[in-house]
């Protein structure tokens, strides 16, 4: 069965590693393992090598984000989100907001969920 790809605006849920990945990027490039550390930090979330660098090679491809000049360590290499990238996140960053305030409506929540969950 062909392998399918998402469209180039489509991020998937916001636990998925695109969606991390471009939320940690938009606060400033950063290498692998600035990426995992910060992703930690924010989401609580820990992305293992493969799922990490198997997610960078298709934000590349897409054209989501793109490597910033490597100076004499190759091996962290930072990234960097591009214009493509930041119009992908704002619209998954919506459509999460959106989800969480119909969530909270039905839940008889009063407020907007902010954070992890917490009501703002």
């Amino acid at each position: 069965m062909p392998r399918r790809t998402a469209p180039k605006g489509d991020l998937g849920r916001s636990n998925e590693p695109p969606v991390l990945i471009l939320t940690s990027l938009a606060a400033g490039p950063k290498h692998g393992y600035a990426l995992t550390k910060d992703i930690e930090a924010f989401a609580g979330v820990s992305l293992g090598p493969g799922t990490l660098y198997g997610a960078i090679a298709r934000l590349e491809e897409r054209g989501l984000i793109a490597p910033e000049p490597v100076g004499s360590d190759a091996r962290r290499r930072p990234y960097r989100i591009t214009g493509d990238g930041r119009v992908a996140l704002e619209s998954a960053v919506r459509e999460m907001r959106t989800l969480a305030d119909v969530g909270a409506s039905r839940l008889g929540m009063t407020g907007r969920v902010s954070g992890r969950g917490a009501l703002a």
